[in-house]
């Protein structure tokens, strides 16, 4: 006999109503709720338009997956007895869960309308004001309920919600913790509790919150993304990727794990992946916030800054104090040269995130520092707890402070936060010192005077200027010169050269890459690579006499456009070497510049590359490579202006010389210094620190 029929039997042999009623309740609560649901039903068979039975098998059917059938269930209990306040309560519920939040709150009314002190009707409104962002209303809720049952520990874990998004964080977590004391296994309290920890910047506290919250429920999505979260702000971007990619097994429509995925495979540098993730999550959730600011990151980083700005905008307007889409905003404005409007997004960003040490990065790029400076304060405030915080973030705000420290001219302290700020960035990644010498040295080997005297095989086009040096010589400046032209299109750091030269073919059964694959490539394969790269750069500008490529390691590969690309225009700018190490020591890059957290190394790596420089300047034809000192440039600008235009083939043009004045997109980390005229103060300004510069001075010289 089956179970249904077993129940029926029952019904109709021994038990009364309120007998099935509980035999069904029991069976619920036990997690059976076939058996649950076949007694529900022969009540409705026998009293369709019971409330009790009606109510009760539409928590059966919720609890089933079923929510709609849910919501119209209850409805019908309602129409069938309106006056009990659980039952508006429970709708309610199920309303917010559905996502009609209007709905959700008229019924939480109606429910606390009848029954004023009903502690789960107080909770449930607090809920719906809580996603409506209306904080104040929700926490007030909340504490009604607490005050009508202490013991209530979802309101207190609610409470701790509310004054986390109100960034009152002690009390945050009191409330959390006050919920761990009445429910000592309370998941949820903990994720919350590793949530408001993180806000706070106690990234280590935040990871072992979530994890002990793991330790009681492994496959929580939830908790495995805040986990995620945590592992990315402390670098662990394999072991973040990693669980949310188990989160998005377990709950594949969860829209949130999508978004974070994208922002983890950002900072892993795979930008199609992230776009991938992006377009996952807006296609779960199309109007989150999170996501739309996620997939505007993305199209930051395929240079598409229109989309981009437009995207932020949306995230901003369905959700205004969303902190990481004002600061990325900033960075739009500031690589369009709006630099007053870029700093007051990213004030904007400082203000709703006072303790998030990426965006004081940001700020001090772009802000002048004074005696008194509130940010310095709260910066000096935020370090006096350095066990609050991750290493990337103190490496980040000792950079900012470092930054802060030099504009007032305390150097000693400037460089101590420098020096701090270095030795937390170079702990976390790897470095090859040896090997990376070891690559100047095989390009130098390889690239002699006999092979860079072949006759031309290359494509010929006068398109590409090359601008190469170190970073933080003064490529950028050399760039706005030229792309003030009318004729030039400035380009920015590319990859295309690099990602045409660093490829791979098997030569005498084993694979063989740059250097040592050059000498043994075909002509064609020589022509084909600058051919590759000229239709690369003409879909950034199909019209302009020359574009701008400057890439400033694309020293590396000055042999190598030689050959490929033999009537492209290359520049060399050199800068005094004590000063461009101190800035690359200054600067916190977004790329990849391994070698500038440590001074020795710093100081090795620019002996190696002034010799390769050198070495190119020996063994290339006369004239073949422009070279511009910086300190020239600013000694007379139009002087070293002209060299610059006449280099590259084209007529004077005076706007050249108000470089600062020309709006164009500029992705750098010298973006905020071009947009100003030319000034001397970056000239001889190791001497400030040359106490401090023993190692760097001792390399620079070959010791």
């Amino acid at each position: 006999m089956s179970k249904k029929r077993d129940g029926a039997r029952l019904l109709s042999l021994s038990l009364t109503f309120d007998q099935a009623m509980a035999l069904a309740d029991q069976n619920l609560q036990a997690g059976r709720l076939a058996e649950a649901e076949a007694l529900c039903r022969d009540i409705l068979r026998a009293q369709p338009n019971s409330a009790p039975a009606l109510h009760l098998l539409g928590i059966i059917r919720h609890h089933a997956g079923r929510l709609l059938e849910a919501i119209d269930l209850v409805r019908r209990a309602v129409r069938a007895d309106g006056s009990v306040a659980l039952y508006h309560c429970n709708l309610g519920e199920m309303y917010r869960l559905a996502g009609q939040r209007d709905a959700a709150l008229a019924a939480g009314r109606r429910a606390l309308a009848i029954d004023p002190d009903f502690p789960a009707a107080l909770n449930n409104v607090g809920i719906v004001h809580y996603e409506r962002d209306e904080f104040d209303e929700a926490a007030a809720y909340y504490r009604r309920a607490i005050t009508l049952a202490p013991t209530y520990a979802e309101a207190h874990s609610n409470l701790g919600n509310a004054l986390r998004a109100e960034k009152n964080y002690e009390e945050a977590l009191v409330a959390y913790r006050q919920a761990l004391v009445l429910r000592p296994g309370y998941v949820d309290a903990m994720n919350n509790m590793g949530t408001a920890l993180r806000d706070m910047g106690r990234s280590k506290e935040a990871e072992a919150t979530y994890r002990q919250a793991l330790g009681l429920k492994p496959d929580e999505p939830g908790v495995l993304n805040n986990l995620a979260l945590a592992l990315k702000e402390r670098g662990q971007l394999e072991d973040a990727s990693a669980l949310l990619q188990r989160s998005s097994l377990i709950d594949p429509n969860r829209s949130q794990t999508m978004t974070y995925l994208a922002l983890v495979r950002l900072e892993q540098k795979q930008v199609a992946e992230a776009e991938i993730a992006a377009a996952g999550a807006l296609a779960l959730a199309p109007r989150e916030p999170e996501a739309l600011n996620a997939m505007g990151l993305v199209r930051y980083e395929q240079q598409d800054q229109t989309a981009a700005r437009s995207l932020f905008q949306s995230a901003l307007a369905l959700k205004p104090d969303l902190a990481d889409a004002h600061n990325n905003i900033a960075n739009v404005l500031k690589e369009e040269g709006d630099l007053a409007a870029a700093r007051e997004a990213c004030e904007r960003a400082v203000a709703l995130a006072p303790h998030e040490a990426a965006y004081y990065l940001n700020l001090a790029d772009m802000h002048k520092f004074d005696e008194g400076d509130a940010h310095m304060a709260a910066m000096a405030s935020m370090m006096r707890r350095p066990e609050t915080m991750s290493d990337t973030a103190r490496s980040r705000l000792n950079f900012a402070l470092a930054k802060a420290h030099d504009d007032i001219g305390q150097y000693r302290e400037a460089f101590a936060c420098m020096h701090q700020g270095n030795a937390l960035k170079r702990r976390q990644i790897a470095y090859d010192e040896a090997e990376t010498l070891g690559y100047f040295d095989r390009i130098r080997a390889t690239f002699d005077r006999h092979l860079l005297a072949r006759r031309r095989v290359g494509y010929e086009s006068a398109v590409p200027v090359f601008i190469v040096g170190m970073p933080r010589s003064g490529t950028t400046l050399v760039e706005q010169i030229l792309a003030s032209h009318p004729a030039v299109h400035g380009a920015g750091e590319l990859k295309t050269l690099s990602e045409n030269v660093n490829v791979e073919q098997v030569a005498d059964g084993k694979m063989v890459g740059y250097p040592e694959l050059v000498p043994i490539l075909e002509p064609d394969a020589i022509r084909r690579m600058g051919e590759n790269y000229v239709a690369a750069i003409r879909r950034l500008a199909p019209e302009t006499a020359r574009v701008t490529d400057k890439m400033p390691a694309n020293f590396l590969f000055v042999g190598m456009i030689h050959l490929a690309l033999p009537d492209a225009q290359i520049i060399h700018v050199r800068r005094d070497p004590r000063d461009t190490c101190l800035s690359c020591y200054s600067k916190l890059f977004a790329e990849q510049q391994h070698f500038s957290y440590e001074l020795g190394e710093l100081g090795r790596y620019f002996r190696k590359y002034a010799e390769l420089m050198a070495h190119w300047r020996e063994v290339l034809p006369a004239g073949r490579m422009l070279e511009i000192h910086y300190e020239d440039v600013v000694a007379d600008l139009e002087a070293a202006a002209r060299r610059i235009v006449d280099h590259c083939g084209l007529d004077w043009d005076p706007n050249c010389i108000s470089f600062h004045e020309h709006k164009r997109r500029i992705r750098t980390a010298s973006a905020s210094q071009v947009r100003r005229p030319i000034y001397r103060s970056s000239e001889g300004r190791w001497q400030a620190y040359e106490d401090h510069l023993g190692p760097l001075l001792t390399a620079l010289s070959g010791g």
